[in-house]
């Protein structure tokens, strides 16, 4: 069933104008269908808070047709925001209170834009620290996406990310290496998947924190893990979630910010995403980019809209497989109650029923 449309935020006539199914509060309330309950932990800046909406939202509403979903968005207080911003946030997001006094089945946690490699240091540290323990005695399953990925390995599992030699920056083909584990045993085996991050954690930092790695790629390395006990923390280092022009539109930001003397260097293609003609398009653009700026012109505009019609979406069906395997699993096994995490009979250290009688080893607390 489609995601339900319970208040006025923008992001569900975007959607709806997109041909996507949104269905609206007053037609749910008569359907007799299970409701299952999402937060959106929504951290990155101003400029991709909505993008950022619609790509998770979207790729929920698109990824199963069992319940109604009702997506709840949240963010962190600490986090920097304009006027506008705030103001979004402050009529269409619901505070973390309310989403804690309310419940959720299922819970989703963006990544974020920071500086440097250091997470402990930056502002959101304690406040994501207090939604992801929360979740975890509270929720049935959170997935984290990209940094928050990078947090969870750091404050509960002692695995510090680690910077890169360059941004990895990209689409990238993975291969399904367990496949017998339910979230990925019915999709593509071989599939791709958006990168863009400055930090990695390695495969032998996930299997040293007990975790299940299901999906890599020998140049881009993990992208879908699992906590040890097989479902409650799903972790991403990619972002399945991008539409296809997300990598076309950071690269024209960070275009812009060589233009704007942001950046010294003219910044690199993402790999594995431009065709032959649509780079020579760019090295053209560049070009006269370069002659504007010497002689004290305004650049042009890059051709973004032409460039936008060249490319290919070659993630999206397998991002749905998995998000729908995901939610469907939640289904089976979360309580009918928004407040509790699990059915009667369900082993929160074993919830999918995968390891037998073995336990999730006590962890020692890396959060500082």
């Amino acid at each position: 069933m489609p995601i339900v449309a319970h208040n006025d935020l923008p992001t569900f006539e975007r959607l709806r104008a997109e041909g996507q199914n949104i269905l609206e509060s007053r037609k749910a309330l008569h359907q007799d269908i299970r409701e299952l309950h999402i937060g959106l932990l929504n951290m990155m800046p101003d400029a991709a808070l909505a993008a950022t909406e619609r790509q998770f939202f979207r790729l929920v509403g698109q990824s199963n047709q069992i319940a109604q979903f009702y997506v709840h968005p949240f963010t962190l207080d600490v986090l920097p925001r304009s006027d506008k911003a705030r103001a979004h946030v402050a009529r269409y997001y619901q505070t973390f209170e309310q989403i804690r006094s309310q419940g959720l089945d299922a819970l989703i946690i963006t990544g974020a834009n920071v500086a440097g490699s250091d997470l402990a240091a930056q502002p959101f540290w304690e406040p994501l620290i207090e939604v992801v323990d929360w979740a975890w005695e509270n929720v049935t399953s959170t997935l984290c996406s990209c940094l928050a990925t990078h947090a969870v390995m750091q404050f509960r599992y002692g695995h510090l990310r680690r910077p890169l030699p360059a941004k990895r920056w990209g689409v990238y083909a993975h291969r399904v290496v367990d496949r017998g584990h339910p979230l990925v045993s019915s999709v593509n085996t071989l599939f791709d998947v958006p990168h863009s991050r400055f930090n990695d954690v390695s495969r032998a930092q996930f299997e040293a924190a007990g975790a299940q790695v299901l999906a890599e790629s020998e140049s881009a390395g993990v992208h879908l893990a699992v906590s040890p006990d097989g479902f409650r923390q799903v972790m991403f280092q990619g972002h399945p979630e991008y539409d296809t022009i997300s990598l076309l539109k950071e690269y024209k930001r960070e275009v812009n910010r060589y233009i704007g003397g942001e950046r010294e260097d003219y910044p690199p293609f993402p790999e594995n995403i431009f065709g032959l003609k649509t780079r020579a398009l760019l090295d053209e653009h560049r070009h006269m980019a370069q002659r504007a700026l010497d002689r004290g012109r305004t650049p042009p505009e890059l051709p973004e809209a032409r460039i936008a019609a060249s490319l290919d979406n070659t993630w999206r069906d397998t991002a749905e497989g998995v998000v729908g395997n995901w939610m469907g699993l939640i289904y089976r096994i979360t309580h009918n109650e928004r407040s509790v995490p699990f059915m009667e009979g369900i082993d929160p250290n074993d919830p999918l029923g995968l390891h037998g009688q073995s336990k999730t080893p006590d962890l020692p607390d890396f959060r500082r």
